[in-house]
């Protein structure tokens, strides 16, 4: 989960809106070193979340799904409930701010 790299295979918007349960979708990029330097604290907040979708998903110029969602900044994790968005951090240090938002996605 957290410890992979960014994908270049994206769903399309519809595909995360028809998404069941909690789900957070990180934006950003391998060789971003703001992405790099996020990752521990993402690691601490998702131990023990099994309950919870994690995407990492490859962004930049012209990636559809990372334009749907207004990415401007890496790392941005979007947590959405059910396909919806309910909160977004970006740049994300602070593994508690972390866990706050995905204890407001989980059921």
């Amino acid at each position: 989960m957290s410890d992979q790299g960014y994908t270049e295979q994206e769903p399309t918007r519809a595909e995360v809106e028809a998404m069941q349960g909690s789900t957070v979708i990180e934006f950003g990029a391998n060789w971003c070193g703001f992405c790099r330097a996020a990752q521990p604290a993402i690691a601490a907040a998702f131990d023990d979340r099994t309950g919870v979708r994690h995407l990492k998903i490859a962004d930049g110029k012209g990636r559809p799904l990372g334009r749907s969602f207004a990415v401007k900044l890496w790392p941005t994790l979007v947590f959405l409930r059910d396909g919806r968005e309910v909160s977004r951090l970006v740049r994300p240090s602070d593994p508690n701010a972390i866990a706050k938002a995905l204890d407001g996605i989980e059921g």
